[in-house]
């Protein structure tokens, strides 16, 4: 492995680095800027392979995406209509029409289970990869009993590969919408300083939901405003450290101080150092500031992947795995947005399929064109899918939808080496429960683990240097 070059620094960056709490990157978050040349938990290095996971918050309704049932009673069907793909025999919904154009790079496996109906325990489930809660589990809270989230395992068991952290979680932490974190994606019992780094580029709002600002909207319809930006962490502080915070020199010397002594409480640890140079690598690496402003990319790109929140973040996370990062977890909308229990079908087809389609479309066609894709493992899930009979709730919402349904989902692959162009599993005639080749969240995990070079044997370690298992199942038979 190479190893890291940092490059000649001015005192006003090495300001910057001891000011690195300012920029939202805690010293845990850093922990992943480790030596490039320290071995994997079991002593061997991985392959260097990619993995965006992509999370659609909420729960992805299986009949009205990638599972379709036309021929079930009308209860069960719902309003879309199927379309053909690229491939023969394979139909998904007609409103995501640039992925069925493109089914002969990518996968279908329609019968992933688990036996949870409750959005935050679907979290915990689908984030770690682990069907069983853990002792200790609160739906209100994440707690440092709580499994590691695939993002943190993948963190912790890769190699860096440049300056960049291996895991990434963008654009945002999952937050339900009474301001309570979601539980699962952090790295729980590997402890704090293992979370995976995340990048806040768009601002919580507790009532709307979807790719802002092209298509936000409320599932209850509230009409509350949303002004939000989307907008990347700066990496570069402004000169001197003379914004409106840091106007006179009592305020630059307190704010010293205090860094000051953070970063004293950093030093105890041996690889502090390590910490030190890998923030002023990132403060110096103009292509990491790049790969991070995405909404000043060029006007061809963004029209093609969507001026909005789920275009930038897949965008992002693009040119992330371009930059060196192992595993990118990409969240499509917070406060469970794909939670349709109402307005389901106009919400789907007008705010919801639309910027995934065109995003996840020219995701696909940037890493085809580049030859990453073959490289690159893409995994799209939610915690859970939805009952296969529509309801409506007439208290909350105007039109029906769907309820949660953990026993059974549709999770779409593609890249990392998979075949393309084919269905794995079934559902049974309703959309209700595995026909056919049942897998579980673990498999999931699994065929990502591999995808990235994480051998079947390794194991992260605990404080007390025990191990514990990385993989709890196999990866998905016939995707390979």
């Amino acid at each position: 492995m190479p190893h890291l070059n940092h490059p000649l620094i001015s005192r006003r960056t090495a300001i910057q680095a001891g000011s690195v709490s300012l920029l939202g990157l805690g010293m845990n978050h850093l922990q992943a800027l480790r030596a490039a040349g320290a071995p994997s938990p079991d002593g061997q290095g991985g392959s260097a392979r990619s993995c965006i996971f992509i999370f659609l918050s909420g729960g992805l309704a299986q009949h009205d995406s990638f599972d379709l049932k036309p021929d079930a009673p009308e209860e069960i069907r719902g309003e879309f209509n199927p379309i053909d793909t690229a491939t023969p025999g394979l139909q998904i919904c007609e409103h995501l029409p640039q992925l069925a154009q493109r089914s002969r790079l990518w996968t279908i496996c329609r019968s992933l289970t688990h036996a949870s109906n409750e959005h935050s325990a679907g979290h915990h489930i689908m984030l770690t990869g682990r069907s069983q809660l853990p002792p200790g589990f609160s739906a209100g809270k994440p707690q440092p009993t709580d499994w590691p989230s695939i993002a943190a395992i993948a963190g912790d068991a890769t190699r860096p590969r440049t300056n960049l952290p291996p895991a990434v979680v963008l654009p945002e932490r999952l937050v339900h919408y009474s301001g309570r974190v979601i539980p699962g994606q952090f790295a729980g019992q590997m402890g704090k300083h293992r979370d995976p780094w995340f990048i806040e580029a768009a601002p919580f709002h507790n009532t709307s939901y979807g790719a802002f600002p092209e298509f936000n909207f409320d599932h209850q319809e509230r009409n509350n405003p949303d002004n939000r930006l989307f907008q990347a962490p700066n990496l570069s502080l402004p000169h001197g450290l003379t914004s409106a915070r840091l106007t006179g020199r009592l305020e630059l010397l307190n704010e010293l101080t205090n860094q000051r002594r953070y970063l004293e409480r950093a030093a105890s640890t041996s690889q502090f150092d390590q910490f030190r140079q890998g923030v002023i690598s990132l403060l110096t690496d103009g292509s990491i500031q790049q790969a991070l402003d995405v909404t000043n990319a060029d006007e061809a790109t963004q029209d093609r992947y969507g001026r909005n929140a789920f275009g930038w973040s897949l965008l992002m996370a693009r040119r992330l795995v371009e930059s060196g990062v192992n595993l990118v977890q990409v969240n499509l909308g917070n406060d469970e947005t794909w939670d349709t229990h109402g307005n389901a079908f106009p919400h789907l087809k007008d705010n919801l399929f639309p910027p995934t389609d065109k995003a996840v479309s020219a995701l696909l066609d940037d890493l085809s064109a580049s030859g990453q894709l073959d490289d690159t493992l893409i995994v799209m899930a939610g915690e859970f899918g939805r009952t296969p009979k529509i309801s409506l709730l007439p208290k909350h919402y105007k039109k029906p939808g769907r309820d949660h349904w953990g026993a059974v989902q549709s999770v779409w692959f593609a890249g990392g080496g998979t075949k393309g162009g084919q269905v794995i599993g079934a559902s049974d005639k309703k959309g209700a429960y595995p026909a056919d080749s049942p897998q579980k969240p673990e498999n999931m995990a699994a065929t990502i683990y591999q995808a990235l070079g994480i051998p079947r044997t390794a194991a992260w370690y605990d404080e007390f240097d025990r191990p514990h298992h990385i993989y709890h199942g196999e990866p998905i038979k016939g995707l390979v």
